[in-house]
């Protein structure tokens, strides 16, 4: 029997300093076959957003990894190189492009920018990692 597997998207600082999505799998070995669950994850807190239309931030880097839960409304992610990801209800990300050790933060270099789109209000929860 083949072990089921969930995918993350990841929003990581690459060695260059700037920030990249890739996928991560993570196998589901607990559990059992009526429930099949992935390893525990500690979390130490959780923290709602509420972002009207409109909401726009400028690029930043994520303080510390936490996931990124999109409740309603819809969100885009952009990267200093163009690249552009939407989110929406139901879809999650984990959130870890920290601005790399020693570094001066640059809006031109690291970092990400974050947007609402659409008519609707973005309510997000986010999961802080330990």
């Amino acid at each position: 029997m083949t072990t089921p597997t969930f995918t993350i998207t990841e929003l990581y600082t690459d060695l260059d300093g700037l920030a990249r999505f890739r996928e991560r799998v993570v196998p589901m070995t607990q559990g059992s076959p009526l429930a099949q669950l992935t390893e525990l994850i500690s979390v130490p807190a959780i923290q709602f957003r509420h972002s009207p239309v409109g909401f726009k931030f400028p690029f930043h880097c994520s303080p510390n990894p936490q996931w990124v839960f999109i409740l309603s409304g819809e969100m885009e992610i952009g990267l200093q190189d163009g690249t552009a990801r939407r989110f929406k209800p139901g879809e999650h990300f984990l959130s870890a492009d920290t601005l790399p050790t020693g570094a001066t933060f640059n809006d031109s270099v690291h970092g990400h920018r974050s947007c609402q789109v659409g008519d609707q209000p973005l309510v997000t929860l986010f999961v802080k990692t330990a």
